[in-house]
């Protein structure tokens, strides 16, 4: 109890901040006269209150952050964001608190799965708010923990440590924590209005060009159409879209080291880049011939441009899509979202393994082969040039074996609920991965909307799951983390 006490504070100082949050959507409400206003005041004004509410009881209980407050900081920032974030979604939209709940939960987990359709006449207020709750879930949550809690004498690198993904994380990129905050932040920031503008001239309004932009900087998925990127029927803008989710799909580290440089050798030297580049070309060209010849697409070439588009955004726990390919032979969409699983960097915006553990796996396997070949040899695990050490192996070994259970057990709650076994699977693997579609009811082509209650929240669950990379939610059930 007192260890939740004395996360208070932050966390109410968090949720006020976050209130500014509903200012955009407020401001779109008033541009369009959509009658959309009174449940972003509200929700603004309720955020605002529950959040002074806990500053005002967490301020008899102040003391520095340990590393378990981290922990439990992190995991109570998402669940209650996306709790006061469904205000307007209820009060607006007529939704239950089980589907808003579970849209605002996908929109900061960056998941994409939705369960509204008729996106293409929703509010405009209400679908810039799916689209900025992606954008603040990529880095802009955490981020902005990490930058504005050391200002209010509350350490951020617990947060840090918490939420940081993949096993190499602990080293700084410039002396100082809040510096580094900042710098990914802008890095994020600017990438964005990159793609604003991208978008613009490739076509799109400017009110599609930022929600797109956010959904791709934050590989979230959402889309303010019905038929996702695929409405806009564009090469150019799919490529725009495709250039940009891959540089999300990069530790955003290795872009702060490549502009501070003023080089791209960093991202030569990258085994993740290297690696995550080799199996989007290799699945994109070997996609498009598949279902080229089993008669999907008359020419190779309209194969090719959707394979490419789309191993992208599946792989890369994005979501969007430029066509229905729950069309395609089910090997294809499988495929992509088995690849959804390790594409993306650690340190990106997208979820799922990551890549570094994928490495880390195989390079692990092959020193066991060899030491059974020459048991007295000595190797060494290096990743890109790094030393790996042994403590990291195991913790990586860890986080697959918690994965394969997470996915494992969830996909037998759905099926035991009365899902076919092939969309249940394909539901868990999506929202655990944060990557949105999946197949058959869920496909590229439907939504969430018709799962049961108990299937919603299991969903969600394994969104919240995903997103905290399984440790930080596991570590919370253990009675060792509740001891003094």
């Amino acid at each position: 109890m007192k260890d939740l006490l004395h996360v208070i504070r932050p966390l109410g100082i968090l949720l006020m901040a976050f209130s500014v949050a509903f200012l955009p959507p407020i401001g779109v409400s008033l541009y369009f006269d959509e009658g959309a206003l009174p449940p972003f005041v509200a929700g603004a004004a309720i955020n605002f209150a529950v959040g002074f509410v806990m500053w005002i009881v967490g301020r008899w209980h102040r003391r520095e952050l340990k590393s378990r407050d981290g922990f439990l900081l992190v995991a109570l920032i998402w669940m209650l964001v996306a709790a006061t974030a469904t205000v307007p979604m209820i009060l607006g939209l007529g939704m239950s608190f089980t589907d808003a709940y579970f849209e605002t939960m996908s929109g900061v987990t960056t998941t994409g799965a939705t369960v509204i359709t008729g996106l293409d006449h929703l509010p405009h207020a209400h679908n810039l708010w799916r689209h900025e709750l992606t954008w603040l879930g990529g880095l802009g949550i955490i981020g902005l923990a990490m930058a504005v809690l050391p200002l209010l004498g509350v350490g951020g690198m617990q947060v840090y440590r918490a939420e940081a993904t993949g096993p190499i994380k602990d080293s700084k990129l410039t002396p100082r924590f809040v510096q580094t905050a900042r710098s990914i932040w802008l890095i994020y920031t600017g990438l964005t209005v990159a793609c604003v503008f991208a978008f613009r001239l490739a076509g799109m309004s400017w009110f599609d060009a930022v929600c797109h932009s956010f959904s791709v900087l934050s590989l979230g998925g959402f889309s303010t159409h019905d038929a996702s990127i695929g409405y806009f029927n564009s090469p150019l803008i799919e490529a725009i879209a495709a250039v940009f989710m891959l540089l999300a799909g990069i530790n955003f580290a290795t872009h702060f080291v490549c502009w501070r440089a003023r080089s791209l050798q960093p991202y030569l030297r990258d085994a993740e880049i290297r690696t995550m580049l080799l199996l989007v070309v290799i699945s994109s060209f070997g996609l498009a011939f598949y279902v080229w010849l089993l008669g999907s697409y008359p020419s190779y070439w309209t194969a090719l441009r959707h394979a490419f588009f789309n191993v992208i955004s599946v792989g890369l726990t994005c979501g969007l899509a430029s066509t229905d390919f729950g069309q395609w032979p089910v090997f294809a969409s499988l495929w992509m979202l088995m690849l959804s699983c390790v594409l993306s960097a650690a340190g990106s915006t997208g979820g799922g393994i990551k890549m570094i553990r994928l490495l880390i796996l195989f390079k692990q396997s092959a020193r066991e082969l060899t030491s059974l070949v020459h048991p007295s040899a000595v190797s060494t695990l290096k990743v890109g040039g790094q030393v790996i050490s042994d403590r990291t192996v195991l913790s990586v070994f860890g986080f697959i074996h918690l994965y394969t259970i997470s996915v494992v057990s969830l996909s037998m709650l759905l099926v035991l609920s009365g899902m076919d076994l092939p969309t249940s699977f394909s539901a868990v693997i999506a929202s655990i991965n944060n990557t949105g579609p999946g197949i058959g009811a869920v496909g590229p082509a439907g939504t969430y909307q018709t799962l049961t209650g108990f299937q919603t929240w299991t969903c969600t669950s394994a969104m919240l799951i995903g997103r905290l990379e399984v440790f930080v939610l596991v570590v919370l059930l253990t009675p060792t983390f509740w001891r003094e």
